[in-house]
């Protein structure tokens, strides 16, 4: 059975609402810490029926994976608080704002692909969570994108994780079909 730290866990969960705090979920009033929080929970299911992976560096980064994305949260904070190799999977997980919106996705595979494969999972378990129902303001078009850009997701990532792949295959069959 896989072990993670429960301090950890929670220090991980404690600096990311912090950093998130304010922040909604997209065409909700719900806190944005739901998010990390929900693909913490997919990534510690596939921790628990997979042997292998470790824990200690999947848990902090899943639940962090937003913060240099989304906040004010540097690089070298999240370095001093959590260590070089979560730091770096979390770097990897952020988009490049730098480059156009098409080429952003692309660069992120890129780097996760250099990562451990618990950053994978993380990515994987990400857009797991993501594929619930829609913004109401996306069009027909985003959400076609939206689901492609996953079939990506899953045939760059899938081997980190049969468990996480499986979750994702089924997400991406029934996206939009609600």
């Amino acid at each position: 059975m896989v072990q993670w730290s429960q301090d950890l866990y929670f220090k991980a969960y404690w600096f990311a609402a912090e950093a998130h705090n304010g922040q909604l979920l997209p065409d909700t009033e719900l806190p944005y810490i739901l998010h990390p929080g929900m693909v913490c929970m997919e990534v510690m299911a596939a921790l628990q029926a997979e042997a292998g992976h470790a824990a200690e560096l999947a848990v902090p980064c899943a639940l962090l994976h937003d913060v240099l994305e989304d906040t004010a949260v540097t690089f070298e904070a999240l370095q001093a608080e959590f260590g070089e190799q979560v730091a770096l999977g979390v770097q990897a997980l952020s988009k490049d704002k730098n480059l156009s919106k098409s080429e952003q996705m692309d660069d992120s595979l890129r780097r996760i692909l250099l990562q451990p494969r618990e950053i994978w999972m993380v990515k994987l378990a990400d857009r797991i969570n993501n594929l619930r129902t829609p913004p109401s303001y996306w069009t027909a078009e985003k959400k076609a994108q939206y689901r492609e850009e996953a079939v990506k997701i899953l045939e760059t990532l899938q081997d980190a994780s049969p468990c996480l792949a499986a979750r994702l295959r089924e997400k991406i069959d029934g996206y939009g079909n609600s």
